[in-house]
């Protein structure tokens, strides 16, 4: 029986660029320079759109269709769907039977004609309802075999995360929802590892995509229970949960946590919260009387002291919670009153402050609030320790770490912190505090514990900034001031690496015009034998499990590799325990490491060296594995990380992903590799020099600036 022709979706010059692998002006100069080239098939003048089907064959005929990408070809159908008035989200529970069928069986079920695709889905979607009772029925239709062949297919090669990360952002722009994102992956591990102890029930009343309630989980969670107002993102999280950590009891409702909570009568070890911030209709007149606000009725323009107080309801005796929040939170007049009632009752234990950057609004430091439901008879709290991790990240630099600007689409920007720094400091300073307030000595500038009587004035302002501030009269003179002298002699050591690697010319001009070429993708290269991708092993409870019970093979002492790493030229900083099992690669001497994430600060590649061998690749890093006898690894490196590259091959609407086979590399001789393997060698010597310099310029200037501010270096008297 004939397959009926699926209809073609009509795509626009940036996802031709996505689909062929390269950037939006190569498509624009391929529209000038070639007259076969697809004539637009609907849009606009300003913003055409062509067939697709036709797009694939002109690629097709000029070498470029191995690009394509799976998540594009589903965002593709996707938008194809949406202008008929399908939507995604009845498509969120067959990524669920999706993901638990092996390759083999999805590769049979998206080449089924489109009667019987459909009904096979319609049976793989019957079972996953079963693992959410909540969600509501779903029927599919012979015009939705296109969609459902792309979503099989999607889930083969990306996984299921990544095809639910798709549906949800497609139903998340079709509706009016605004302010819905995904918190960070380390802020959420940092949120999690500051709940002391082990923590078998966890709650998050807001938890959209489930971040957070997966960072619970991989520290051994066992109950799971989520909401959110937003009937997409609590589909999204239950589903995403059940892949993550399909051992524990998952239970997600959609509904407002504050006007409707699902779970009136819950009292969880733990509470974890990135609340919508600045909400003023988050119901103060029908709430005014609710046995939650045990503090004190939240003003109405204090919506994040609600959600401080809902947490605390839902907690057990003695049981913590971590909340991120606005840093306003902290110091609006409004809000002061409760704010004392948490610092009197010692229901407040720490505000952590994070540089801008650790997730949306980018450029607002936000706080993590960390407190615990008082016990009856319990202990005193006498003091609130306060952390400064924002003027740390800044320093960051003279200590070896780093802060990094990624690239974003439409040209907006986040950051790719310094995350070990940073949950170093929040963390140490947090435990040593927990396990003894009364003996903790903090560190001036960053970390400092504050009494409950000298919180309690006309104001109550828990900043952060402010509060450790006063501390760093506690410096030594003597101290700093050697502090200072070395890291002058440092500068000065480097400045003259600096000159001489500035000096050296490793390049001639090209002549007439710029040298054109041949390319191939990763892919390509990889299917040839040329080059090896590998993957590090995705976390998961069971690899926690195997790796706490010491029946991992593999030594827990090697270190990750981290794109933070890549990006500062450092070795490697991450924390392995759990996150891998034995099967995962292990960094070889020549190696290539790749950031995944595209940033325009620091390099995006480099060759591994001896102090990268032996440790294991991050989540955030391709390794890629060259045959010596056909790829110089200087020359991959240098090719792989260019700008152009890496955009061509990047995709996402908010953070850029750099999909690792879609990098493309010239066709040249081994002998010519290696002539531009050796000038690629001396720029990142060149970079490496420069950054090292500069970061030591602005550490010494920083000692040099404090030290005088803060009466412990005095000016020099001079000659006269």
């Amino acid at each position: 029986m004939p397959q009926p022709l699926a209809p073609s979706a009509q795509v626009t010059a940036a996802e031709i660029s996505r689909i062929a692998g390269v950037t939006r002006a190569t498509v624009s100069n391929w529209r000038r320079r070639h007259d076969d080239f697809p004539a637009p098939s609907g849009g606009t003048d300003s913003s055409p759109l062509y067939d697709l089907e036709s797009v694939r064959a002109w690629l097709a005929s000029r070498g470029h269709v191995s690009a394509a990408n799976p998540s594009e070809e589903l965002r593709t159908t996707l938008r194809l769907r949406a202008q008929s008035g399908g939507g995604a989200s009845d498509l969120l529970l067959l990524v669920l039977a999706a993901a638990g069928r092996s390759p083999e069986e999805l590769t049979a079920a998206a080449q089924l004609p489109n009667p019987d695709l459909v009904t096979h889905a319609q049976r793989d979607v019957a079972t996953a309802a079963d693992a959410v009772p909540s969600a509501d029925a779903v029927h599919f239709k012979a015009d939705d075999a296109a969609v459902l062949r792309a979503l099989y297919a999607c889930v083969r090669d990306d996984g299921g995360q990544a095809a639910l990360g798709v549906l949800a952002e497609r139903e998340l722009e079709d509706s009016a929802a605004s302010g819905a994102y995904r918190t960070p992956e380390p802020l959420a591990n940092l949120l999690a590892a500051l709940i002391p102890g082990s923590t078998a029930r966890v709650l998050d009343p807001a938890c959209g995509s489930g971040t957070l309630l997966e960072a619970a989980a991989r520290r051994g969670a066992r109950e799971l229970y989520g909401q959110d107002n937003l009937p997409v993102q609590a589909l999204r999280s239950a589903v995403s949960l059940i892949l993550t950590a399909p051992e524990a009891k998952v239970t997600v409702h959609a509904a407002d946590s504050l006007r409707a909570d699902a779970f009136p009568d819950l009292l969880a070890d733990a509470v974890l919260c990135n609340p919508p911030y600045g909400v003023r209709d988050w119901g103060h007149d029908e709430l005014a009387y609710d046995p939650r606000w045990a503090y004190g009725v939240p003003a109405r323009a204090e919506s994040e002291l609600a959600w401080v107080q809902h947490a605390l309801a839902h907690l057990t005796p003695g049981g913590h919670a971590a909340l991120l929040l606005p840093p306003a939170t902290a110091g609006r007049a409004s809000g002061r009153r409760v704010r004392a009632e948490l610092v009197r009752s010692g229901a407040l234990r720490a505000v952590i402050a994070l540089p801008a950057g650790a997730s949306v609004p980018l450029h607002v430091g936000l706080q993590v609030w960390v407190l615990q439901r008082p016990e009856p008879g319990g202990p005193e709290h006498k003091s609130v320790l306060f952390v400064d991790t924002a003027a740390d990240a800044a320093t960051a630099a003279g200590r070896g770490g780093s802060a990094v600007t990624a690239w974003t689409r439409g040209g907006s920007r986040s950051a790719s912190l310094d995350w070990e720094g940073i949950t170093a400091h929040a963390l140490g300073a947090w435990r040593a505090f927990a396990e003894n307030p009364d003996a903790f000595e903090g560190e001036p500038g960053v970390a400092h514990a504050v009494g409950v009587v000298d919180l309690l004035d006309d104001l109550v302002d828990l900043t952060p900034a402010r509060l450790v501030r006063a501390s760093r009269t506690e410096i030594d003179p003597a101290k700093l001031s050697a502090e200072v002298d070395a890291r002058r002699q440092d500068l000065v050591k480097a400045a003259k690496y600096l000159a001489r690697a500035a000096g050296r010319e490793d390049w001639s001009a090209a002549g007439a015009g710029a040298r054109e070429w041949r390319t191939a993708t990763a892919s390509d290269l990889s299917r040839g034998g040329a080059l090896t991708l590998l993957r590090s092993v995705p976390d998961s409870v069971r690899t926690r499990a195997h790796a706490a019970s010491g029946e991992s093979g593999r030594p827990e002492t090697r270190a990750v590799l981290t794109g933070s790493d890549i990006a500062t030229g450092s070795g490697p900083t991450g924390d392995p325990m759990g996150l891998y099992d034995d099967t995962s690669p292990v960094i070889a001497v020549g190696d290539v490491l790749v950031r995944a994430v595209a940033s325009t600060d620091g390099p995006m590649a480099r060759v591994a060296g001896e102090q990268d061998a032996g440790a294991l690749p991050g989540p955030q890093v391709h390794l890629f594995r060259p045959d010596p006898a056909r790829l110089d690894a200087w020359f991959l490196a240098g090719f792989l990380g260019a700008e152009e590259n890496i955009a061509g091959a990047s995709t996402g609407s908010t953070v850029l992903t750099v999909s690792p086979g879609r990098l493309r590399v010239p066709l040249l001789p081994l002998e010519e590799q290696r002539r531009y393997g050796e000038a690629f060698r001396h720029v990142h010597a060149l970079r490496a020099e420069a950054r090292r310099a500069t970061l030591l310029a602005e550490e010494t200037a920083r000692l040099l600036a404090g030290g005088l501010t803060g009466g412990q270096l005095l000016p020099s008297l001079g000659d006269g």
